[in-house]
């Protein structure tokens, strides 16, 4: 379908960018992927990856790696006048047939970005300067002077995005410059790394110093409000007897909370950062902009305009939702509600996110149980190996549950569950002999019990 001078470029190496470049490799699909900072990003940033977003992991190979690089989100400790009281932001999960991995997940953003990076050709020290529609496709202008033109362009540059300037695409919200905060990675002595230590401030909901433990090494993460202290000095502040011996990355975050007015315009798409910008709070941002990239390589690979348009339709209400959910969990620290920690809403986890009623959503049930076309597909184990071992790679896949009956040769793989996979049928909410067609990025998009549905519905999404 494509040639080499048919690729698509995408702008941004973060973990928006890296994962597209990921889906594109498996379907196929050449690609350039260029970044404009001259070596990678080595701070811990976005540190908390959903439970859908490990999904996605799992299904593009790397669930095995990521968990052996983090670990589960410990306990706040508040330390006190006279002492200190633990508690959690939310408990943790045990897993259930369908959620293998129910709980946030820590992994420094350095470290997520190295994973994803591993075999993509990243071409550092490279930003684009102009952007140029064609009748197809883009011609793309580079800062090492280069001219080349690309099928597609993805812009996964970040908040300051070069590509969304150039289509001038409004960038639409609000920034509250009064609300900042420091963060940095620093070495130190004195303090235990079982906790997430934190120093409540002098008003309700207020904090002096945050210091979480980074997993794989001995860095914690600091957080604190805007301050003339260094990082060491901060910390002494609250305990002497604490010593940070190095300090690494260093940022400061302010309130911008933003989102694209389009994430398509003709060619050209915008995706993580560079379409939404989230405050830090509910770990959502990184975890969006990866779903975008998961949600949008398929599509690219299918050429297909009709394909492509559900980008925007199903993932910019997301981003919209999950901005909202992100800026009421800021505004709760902000105005210092009493349970603005609290992290234990299930829709931060990202598990309950659909594309109901939207174009690629075919439910031809006329009473759909539980789970229904547009939800994420579950996993359940099975006699041999789970769902999502049938599930994992870059193809769509039809589930035949208790199909007694022949099937057309269709071209995608097709897993019959008799009623010795109960539990798939459970976790499914299958009710009698039912074809569920899941998407490549692991989205049931077809619900039915005529074959006929599954063969329109292969066509729709270009897969004959």
């Amino acid at each position: 379908m494509f040639t080499e001078s048919e690729f698509t470029m995408i702008v941004g190496a973060g973990p928006t960018g890296l994962t597209l470049a990921r889906q594109l490799s498996r379907h196929g699909v050449p690609y350039r992927i260029v970044e404009r900072s001259e070596r990678p990003f080595d701070g811990s940033r976005g540190k908390g990856l959903q439970p859908r977003t490990l999904e996605v992991l799992d299904d593009l190979g790397l669930i095995d790696r990521f968990r052996a690089a983090g670990g589960d989100y410990p306990s706040l400790r508040a330390h006190v006048p006279g002492g200190h009281h633990d508690f959690r932001l939310d408990e943790l999960h045990e897993p259930t047939p369908s959620v293998p991995w129910p709980n946030l997940w820590m992994v420094p953003q350095w470290r997520t970005s190295e994973l994803l990076a591993e075999g993509i050709p990243v071409e550092f020290g490279v930003g684009v300067t102009e952007l140029e529609q064609e009748e197809v496709g883009v011609r793309v202008t580079l800062s090492t002077g280069e001219v080349v033109r690309a099928r597609y362009v993805v812009g996964a540059d970040g908040g300051r995005s070069t590509v969304r300037r150039a289509l001038g695409v409004e960038f639409e919200g609000e920034t509250h410059e009064e609300e900042r905060l420091m963060i940095a990675d620093v070495r130190l002595t004195g303090l235990d790394h079982d906790h997430w230590h934190v120093w409540p401030g002098s008003e309700r909901g207020s904090f002096r110093l945050g210091l979480c433990p980074l997993p794989g090494g001995d860095w914690f993460q600091l957080t604190a409000p805007p301050t003339d202290l260094s990082p060491g000095q901060l910390v002494a502040s609250v305990d002497p007897a604490i010593t940070v011996t190095e300090v690494g990355w260093r940022s400061e975050f302010r309130a911008n909370i933003r989102m694209a007015s389009q994430f398509r315009v003709g060619d050209v798409f915008l995706a993580g950062d560079a379409a939404h910008v989230h405050s830090p709070a509910g770990g959502q941002g990184l975890n969006t902009g990866i779903q975008d990239a998961y949600n949008l390589g398929w599509k690219i690979a299918t050429g297909d305009e009709r394909v492509l348009d559900t980008y925007e339709e199903e993932r910019l209400p997301v981003a919209a939702d999950v901005l909202g959910i992100s800026t009421r969990l800021h505004r709760g620290h902000v105005e210092g509600s009493a349970d603005a920690m609290r992290r234990d809403d299930p829709v931060l986890r990202q598990l309950s996110l659909n594309y109901r009623g939207g174009t690629l959503a075919a439910e031809h049930r006329s009473e759909p149980g539980v789970v229904r076309a547009g939800d994420r597909a579950p996993d359940s184990p099975l006699a041999e190996g789970r769902v999502f071992d049938l599930l994992r790679g870059p193809h769509a896949t039809l589930l035949a549950f208790d199909w007694a009956g022949p099937l057309p040769e269709f071209t995608v793989p097709i897993h019959h569950l008799q009623n010795s996979e109960g539990s798939a049928a459970r976790a499914y909410d299958i009710d009698g002999p039912t074809l569920v067609l899941v998407r490549p990025d692991n989205y049931i998009g077809c619900v039915t019990r005529d074959p006929a549905d599954v063969a329109a519905y292969l066509k729709l999404i270009a897969v004959t």
